[in-house]
């Protein structure tokens, strides 16, 4: 298989998941409260064998999950998205003790996870986190600060923490922790956003945390959230690409059904042409995406690069397009409860958060020089 074609299973699986979606999830999503966590959703993800996947699938089969459910219903898609973010690093770098407490309940759907790295003062640029972990013992530390923008707090069951172990040291100087929410000392509180999904800030007063808490090694969390970014950034781009799919496929139908100038929107050059425009950027996204997550199942060495440049693209061309889509649907598009309203507020986020786009231009130029460097 290349990056540039599915298998017929894929698509298949594709389509079963965008039915799934749209009958099982988008009825237990419109139930939910704007702001917080939709428990029944995320029960309905596990029971449905979704969440388990982000454990024993690799990062193309993430991309089609994310993108078949955005494609019908964003906020399952969101759920799913933030349990692997959030349980990623306990999978991928937790002791055995620690994998066995969380894994099969946020594969069941009955705990929920959260990725604490951004602070009110460091958010894209995560080496300049200052959320202190100051010795506590022999072996402990006690976490003083707070994280901001952090997705499925104040709810989440668990976060994975980034804190700053030793002062002055960048990105060598920060260790990931397990920090479950019942930990004495730890709060948080809402932020209402115009993403219609959880986020909130967590404070931490002295919380104690151990060596047992630790994910990886003591001064390694920025290679845990790296690591954790790398496998994620392909699917935020596919997240991306399953909404633009969805506000080309509605651009598509509006545009052939709406009468307009005597005719159809369709028949006006200046629509098709947007519309193929719309269409031509889609499906270059989605290909950078499969390529870029291909890439990573592969272990190939630009794995940064190619994560990047798939999110920023995919990203920024949603952006784009669901814009397109609203332009040419008029005001109906901006009334509460239509289609487009939803992606209008739902697309401009992915632009910011894991790395805003000025952070993956970043990125690309300097893995592109890195490999200058060294011929």
């Amino acid at each position: 298989m290349t990056a540039f074609s599915l298998e017929p299973a894929q698509l298949a699986w594709c389509a079963e998941l965008r039915a799934l979606a749209e009958h099982r999830l988008r009825p237990l999503a419109e139930k939910g409260e704007p702001g917080r966590v939709n428990r029944a959703l995320v029960a309905e993800l596990g029971t449905l064998g979704l969440l388990s996947r982000l454990f024993t699938s690799g990062a193309l089969d993430l991309c089609l999950m994310r993108e078949s459910l955005a494609h019908a219903c964003t906020e399952a898609e969101t759920a799913l998205a933030l349990q692997g973010l959030g349980a990623h690093p306990v999978h991928a770098h937790g002791t055995p003790a620690q994998r066995d407490r969380w894994l099969p309940r946020v594969s069941d759907g009955s705990a929920v996870a959260a990725f604490a790295l951004s602070e009110p003062g460091a958010g894209s640029d995560a080496a300049a986190l200052s959320l202190a972990a100051r010795p506590d013992g022999p072996s402990g530390w006690r976490l003083t600060g707070e994280k901001c923008w952090i997705s499925n707090a104040p709810d989440a069951d668990f976060c994975t923490v980034f804190a700053r172990t030793t002062p002055g040291a960048g990105a060598r100087g920060v260790t990931a922790f397990l920090v479950p929410a019942d930990r004495p000392g730890l709060t948080g509180g809402r932020l209402d956003m115009l993403s219609p999904h959880p986020i909130g800030t967590l404070r931490f007063d002295a919380v104690p945390v151990t060596a047992d808490d630790v994910l990886g090694d003591p001064d390694g969390g920025f290679r845990v959230a790296m690591d954790t970014l790398n496998l994620f950034r392909p699917s935020v781009g596919a997240f991306a690409v399953g909404m633009a799919r969805a506000a080309l496929d509605a651009t598509l139908e509006h545009t052939a059904r709406r009468d307009a100038f005597g005719g159809r929107l369709k028949d006006l050059q200046s629509v098709a042409h947007q519309v193929a425009e719309m269409a031509l950027r889609t499906e270059a996204a989605r290909l950078m995406v499969y390529a870029a997550a291909t890439a990573y199942d592969e272990g190939a060495a630009d794995v940064p690069r190619r994560a990047a440049m798939a999110k920023l693209l995919a990203t920024e061309t949603a952006q784009y397009v669901v814009d397109r889509a609203v332009q040419l649907h008029g005001a109906r598009a901006l009334q509460r409860g239509h289609l487009l309203e939803h992606l209008y507020r739902e697309v401009r986020a992915p632009r910011i958060y894991e790395g805003a786009s000025e952070v993956q231009r970043g990125i690309i130029a300097k893995e592109l020089y890195k490999t200058l460097e060294d011929r």
